[in-house]
């Protein structure tokens, strides 16, 4: 489990076949802040861009490990497939705040962004989800874009998907990899999984005609 607080910045550094054909996935290695696998062991799980991955190897210098990515997972996300930005979050532990909200670390959908605009000191995010999401999402709800853990401002259902736009603080714009985002970049998105858990309640028992 995680909270969608980014704790670091880090980078993919390199990207390596796990085999020849198109089933195979990927090894990443990513380099981390200084210090922040001090307490990283092999077997830790740490989410890249809200996606949850397994620690298969660190460097002597503890300043950069390695994940093995499914071809599944790359078809599933965006951002971890190239060389990049990604935002870095240890697995939460019991004693620890939650200071975003409850998140899983599975992406359910890959959305589009829209529009990434300064206004006044903050920037309007806006983002074209998946239109099997839009029944999740709902205004001042809680989403997790490329693991980051934000309040939906505004939300509409088009016949393309479904609308959001979301507020970014200056704090959040520079301590995460959100500032780089652009028009057309795509953006790994995770549903509050308390609206998955609603959904689920009020459609159980029903038929299908």
């Amino acid at each position: 489990m995680f909270t969608g607080i980014i704790t670091g910045v880090g980078r993919i550094a390199a990207i390596d076949d796990l085999g020849s054909s198109r089933q195979h996935g990927k090894r990443l290695t990513v380099s981390a802040p200084a210090g922040y696998l001090d307490d990283v062991g092999l077997g830790d799980s740490i989410a890249l861009n809200g996606a949850c991955m397994t620690v298969t190897s660190m460097d002597a210098n503890a300043s950069r490990f390695t994940i093995d990515i499914s071809a599944e997972s790359l078809d599933k996300t965006a951002g971890l497939d190239r060389p990049g930005a990604v935002n870095l979050e240890k697995a939460l532990r019991p004693q620890d705040r939650l200071g975003g909200h409850l998140v899983s670390g599975h992406v359910d959908g890959v959305g589009t962004v829209l529009k990434m605009e300064a206004v006044g000191e903050s920037w309007e995010l806006r983002i074209l989800a998946p239109q099997a999401l839009g029944k999740y999402l709902a205004y001042k709800g809680s989403i997790t874009v490329n693991g980051v853990s934000l309040t939906v401002n505004a939300v509409a259902d088009t016949r393309e998907g479904t609308e959001l736009s979301i507020n970014l603080i200056p704090h959040t714009v520079q301590n995460t990899a959100l500032h780089a985002l652009q028009p057309g970049t795509r953006v790994n998105l995770e549903i509050d999984l308390i609206a998955r858990y609603v959904e689920r309640m009020l459609s159980a028992g029903k038929t299908i005609a």
